[in-house]
This record gives C-alpha cells, sequence and structure tokens, in this order.
C-alpha cells in the first residue's frame, strides 16, 4: 500500500488570522492538484506567536478552524492533517492540533502535551495531556507537535498501537534547525515508522524560521526534503516496508516495561 503526501511548508503571519486562513485554503488547492491523498500543516498556523493576544485572535473552541478543514476535505476529498492552531476553550489557550477525513470528519483533537519556554508558551497556553492515535487514508497514525518530538517517551507512548505514520507539526526556530532533522530521524527508528514533519517558513518578531520539511521512513532514511521557503512538497510512503523492517527487528516485541520508570 502507498499513500501520497503533501507537506504544506507555508509561511504564517504573526497575529492575522484572516490571511493565513485563506493560505491554508490556497495550499489546500494546490495539495489537491497533486492529487494527495494526504495534506499536513505547520504548527500555530492561525496566529503564530502572538501569545500577548490570544484573548482577541485565538479560535475560540476551534470553531472556526474545524469549519474550514471539514469544508476543504470533503470539497477536495482531501485527508488533512491541520497542523495545530491557537484555541480558546472554557477561559484557557491550547495549541490544538485537528485531523480531518475525508469525508469531513474530525478523528483527532489534540493539545500539545510538552510547552517550549524559550517561547514562552507555557506562561498564556494550557498543556494538554491525552493521547492521540487514529486512522487516515486507512493508515493507523498519530500526530505531535514541535517540542513534543525531545521527548521519545511520549512518542514512543503513541506509537504502541501500531501507528505507521507519525505526524509532526512545527514552528522550529532556524537556529535549531540541525537538531529538528536529527530528531525527526530518530524518531522514526526508534518507532520504525514514517514521519512526516512540517515545519513552517518566515520570520516573527523573536524568531526566523526556514523550513527544512522532512519526510524520513522506518529506517531514518529522508524520502524529501523541502528547502528554506514557501512550497508544497510531494512524497509518497511504501508502508508496505514498515512490516518488513519491523520484522527483521522486532523493537516493539522485545520491549521490557517492566523496567522502565
Amino acid at each position: 500500500m502507498t499513500i501520497k503526501v503533501g507537506l504544506a511548508q507555508t509561511n504564517v503571519t504573526f497575529a492575522n488570522p484572516e490571511e493565513n486562513f485563506k493560505r491554508v485554503e490556497e495550499y489546500a488547492k494546490k495539495a489537491a492538484d497533486q492529487k494527495v491523498d494526504v495534506v499536513v500543516f505547520p504548527e500555530m498556523w492561525n496566529t503564530g506567536y502572538a501569545l500577548d493576544q490570544l484573548d482577541e485572535i485565538a479560535d475560540k473552541n476551534g470553531i472556526q478552524t474545524q469549519t474550514l478543514l471539514k469544508k476543504l476535505a470533503i470539497q477536495y476529498h482531501l485527508n488533512i492533517v491541520g497542523g495545530s492552531v491557537s484555541t480558546k476553550r472554557d477561559g484557557h489557550f491550547y495549541n490544538t492540533s485537528y485531523v480531518v477525513n475525508e469525508q469531513g470528519n474530525v478523528v483527532s483533537a489534540y493539545d500539545k502535551v510538552h510547552l517550549f519556554g524559550l517561547m514562552h508558551e507555557g506562561d498564556f497556553i494550557t498543556a494538554g495531556s491525552n493521547e492521540t492515535t487514529f486512522e487516515l487514508a486507512g493508515v493507523p497514525s498519530t500526530g505531535v507537535i514541535c517540542y513534543d518530538i525531545r521527548f521519545p517517551e511520549w512518542l514512543r507512548t503513541l506509537s504502541r498501537h501500531d501507528a505507521k505514520v507519525i505526524y509532526i507539526s512545527a514552528e522550529w526556530p532556524d537556529v535549531r534547525i540541525p537538531q529538528w532533522e536529527l530528531l525527526v530521524r530518530a524518531r522514526a527508528i526508534e518507532n520504525q515508522a514514517y514521519v512526516v514533519a512540517v515545519n513552517r517558513v518566515g520570520d516573527d518578531p523573536d524568531n526566523h524560521f526556514n523550513g527544512h520539511s522532512l519526510v524520513v521512513d522506518p529506517l531514518g532514511k529522508i524520502v524529501e526534503q523541502a528547502g528554506e521557503q514557501e512550497e508544497l512538497v510531494v512524497a509518497s510512503l511504501d508502508l508496505d516496508s514498515i512490516d518488513q523492517v519491523r520484522g527483521q527487528i522486532p523493537v516493539f516485541e522485545d520491549r521490557r516495561p517492566d523496567l522502565y520508570k
């Protein structure tokens, strides 16, 4: 089985949801024109890290985001990993990822679990506490957001339910891009899964983001990698190769969770 994924490595206009929603519509159409099965967007694409303005610009209950993603999924027959957006629920702000299948159903709503202190995320946003696993394009999958990938125990927790694709959405600054690539490749190798990792490009008042979105196979080989500009990168995932890799080195069978603290 093979699926075709589109990595929407977009810019994010700081504190301007209206412009950012238009950009997502544009890239959903581009992905549909490329006949991808799944399109993936970056982290916090509706507002960027305009954290001190969230009370005015965060998506209340995620309604605007879900409405748009459902419409685009149905219109273009697309499965959409909606990156993540700033949301406001019950008096709290969250960094939330919505995944919508091609029938327009929300199959996952995940709040970022690990908040990044260097960007003061924890001063404004409430951390999530729930796992997420879902089926997308007929494939068992999971997904995390940016800083989450520095916690291999969390990725292993999510991947233990036979996830064959791990989706990552990020706003990863250029100064740490070498670590980005290494961490993405490591998460693919240790979980014997494809990793589809999308990072934004552009600038906010404090950071420069230079993309380098990538797809990595279960052996850690880079299948496709974007450059430093806004673009849509397309890759094919050979899912049959996952069973071959797991059969050769049965990592999940050989685990010793009784020893892990």
